[in-house]
């Protein structure tokens, strides 16, 4: 699992102890495995708890909603946001739940015969696309746990795309390869069929004040209090890895996104060019993970390093502009149910349809 992380070194789990291995314990008791999506971020301890409270509280927790519904929407973001890896994981655990009615091997959101759930999954595909975004088709009570798993997928889906490999799955022929999978369904299916005590993992961070943003949270406490938390140790994360100046810079222009441009990545260099040549790599990486993850390359990176950026420092500034870019899609998703919200920053969804070999 380690060796699907690119670009940071994963704490190792023999070597993990304090906070990281608390996660980490968690994490192969309530999920069955030490997930690579959360792995990820263990550069950043605090930055870990906060993934980890997000993910576990909204897709693995008991609720109101069922956990085949709740993988739907996880699938159905990531298939949006061009997320090849959390569509092969979460696309697996809801084939597996749901059985052959589930579709998701052969045709993604097409392919789901139940019409709920495939309603669910066009909400959930278009939760990012601005004011192409549907209405909900769930009950409001509904309302907090669907739009965390949403929330949580958007802003995973961004760090996945920079820091995970392609698929979790090994190269390998066509025939091979869908074998590979109904195994991988039956198994994700089984490992996410038992129920998850709600509130678990709050404890790994300390209280924090409710948001506004965060309004859809509320009727589910654990799920509002995770988000709070959460919330609360990436901002201070992201403090500690850009100054105050940058950390504006970026927030005017996920305020105001480009429009989808064919080619290259002129607006985000125009977007940090005021930035000092120390400053720019890694305000232009975090602004790429938040708006378009896919076009992030190794140059990238190598640039960021160049410019004496660790781990923690890499791991850090890209979450903070992830989450904040998901909270924006959240406040959205609420208002469409209770009435005008704040304009957020689009999902990936709404880029330009070009391909990362394309970018590069």
């Amino acid at each position: 699992m380690l060796t699907h992380v690119r670009h940071v070194t994963p704490v190792a789990p023999e070597a993990a102890d304090g906070p990281v291995a608390r996660v980490y314990r968690q994490m192969a008791d309530d999920f069955g495995v030490l997930a690579p999506p959360v792995l990820l971020h263990s550069p950043s301890p605090d930055v870990l708890r906060a993934c980890w409270l997000m993910l576990r509280e909204t897709l693995l927790a008991d609720g109101l909603v069922g956990r085949e519904a709740k993988e739907v929407v996880a699938a159905a973001v990531s298939e949006s946001n061009r997320c090849p890896y959390c569509v092969e994981v979460h696309g697996a655990t809801a084939a597996g739940l749901l059985g052959e009615a589930g579709g998701w091997l052969s045709a993604g959101v097409g392919g789901i015969g139940d019409p709920r759930l495939r309603a669910l999954a066009e909400w959930a595909r278009h939760s990012g696309a601005g004011a192409r975004r549907r209405p909900p088709p769930f009950p409001a009570e509904h309302g907090p746990e669907l739009i965390g798993v949403a929330v949580a997928f958007h802003y995973l889906n961004r760090m996945v795309s920079v820091f995970l490999q392609d698929s979790p799955l090994p190269p390998a022929p066509a025939g091979i390869r869908a074998g590979v999978r109904r195994t991988a369904a039956r198994i994700m299916g089984a490992l996410a069929r038992p129920g998850r005590t709600p509130g678990r993992s709050l404890d790994l961070l300390p209280p924090a004040p409710p948001e506004d943003d965060l309004a859809w949270a509320v009727g589910q406490p654990h799920v509002a209090a995770a988000f709070a938390r959460a919330g609360q140790a990436v901002r201070r994360a992201g403090e500690a890895a850009l100054p105050e100046h940058v950390r504006r810079r970026i927030l005017t222009c996920l305020a105001d996104p480009p429009p989808p441009e064919p080619g290259g990545g002129r607006w985000f260099d125009a977007a940090v060019a005021e930035l000092s040549p120390a400053e720019r790599p890694v305000a232009r990486l975090a602004l790429l993970t938040a708006l378009a993850p896919y076009r992030v390359t190794d140059a990238d990176v190598t640039a960021c390093r160049d410019g004496g950026a660790g781990d923690a420092a890499l791991v850090a500034a890209t979450a903070w502009t992830s989450l904040a870019t998901a909270r924006r899609i959240g406040a959205g998703l609420h208002g469409d149910r209770t009435g005008p919200a704040p304009l957020g920053a689009p999902g990936v969804a709404d880029r330009e349809e070009t391909s990362r070999a394309g970018e590069a």
